[in-house]
């Protein structure tokens, strides 16, 4: 294992080659965590604690973020999967519970889809199928997050992913808002990842029984797509909480870390 100087990071290496930083706390099952577009392993920093009473947790820097290579890509989602399956090869993890939200879940998805056997239980947050059949955000939100003014652009951003009611109590900082050491070309190559991605016709082949879990206010990733993914995916549950944004899982810590334990402790 190479040494990163923090005592819960190694490096793991993607069939290309590209380093892949790899954080691991805890015991029990694993649960392998997956964050957001252009976000770091930190997206996770409020919540992953909430799983180590039954579960170590398993976060990646995916390629383009972090302590992870940054290659000039093209990056697709599939790609990331696969990246993810090298991290659990390289901690010797055969099987595990998979949890990934916006971007991460589309990740998941193909992680679910094409490598059945090493996922034991599958939670899908903020997410969706992706591609023509997908419920896409609105222009407005697209303008926005587009604005040539990186501090507008960020205002609008903090007001996607949260409630003004939860920020009011909550001044940050905010670790959902995107890794800001990437590079240009790997915030535009996760961009287009997530742009491209559609996992539609893969969405039967998931074997794991899944939880889907949204914001009924989220605009970046519309609630729509919740029960998409449930006509797609075979053995679905879910969960959506009222007047949460993209970031239910901070929102509504309580109550979304409480169902993802339930369902993760809940059978084999």
């Amino acid at each position: 294992m190479t040494d990163t100087g923090d005592p819960y990071t190694t490096i793991a290496h993607a069939q290309d080659g590209t380093a892949l930083a790899c954080q691991r706390m805890g015991d029990g099952h694993p649960l392998i965590l997956l964050a957001g577009q252009a976000n770091n392993h930190h997206w996770w920093d409020a919540v992953r604690a909430d799983f180590h009473a039954t579960h170590s947790t398993i976060t990646v820097d995916m390629r383009g973020t972090g302590e992870s290579g940054k290659p000039q890509g093209p990056y697709s989602t599939q790609q990331f999967a696969d990246d993810v399956i090298a991290v659990l090869d390289h901690l010797g993890v055969e099987r595990a519970d998979v949890y990934g939200t916006s971007m991460g879940g589309r990740v998941a998805q193909w992680v679910a889809a094409r490598h059945p056997a090493r996922v034991r239980r599958l939670v899908l947050g903020c997410t969706s199928p992706g591609g023509p059949h997908a419920v896409e955000r609105d222009a407005s939100v697209r303008r926005a997050l587009a604005q040539a003014d990186p501090e507008a652009a960020r205002r609008a951003l903090i007001d996607l992913m949260y409630s003004p009611a939860w920020l009011a109590d909550h001044p940050g900082p905010y670790a959902t808002l995107g890794d800001p050491d990437m590079p240009p070309h790997a915030r535009h190559g996760h961009l287009a990842a997530s742009n491209r991605h559609d996992a539609w016709d893969a969405l039967p082949d998931i074997m794991a029984p899944t939880l889907l879990l949204h914001g009924d206010q989220d605009r970046l990733t519309p609630p729509d797509n919740l029960p998409l993914l449930a006509t797609r995916i075979p053995r679905t549950t879910s969960h959506v909480f009222p007047g949460a944004r993209h970031a239910y899982f901070e929102e509504c810590r309580t109550d979304a870390s409480a169902l993802v334990s339930a369902f993760l402790n809940d059978g084999p």
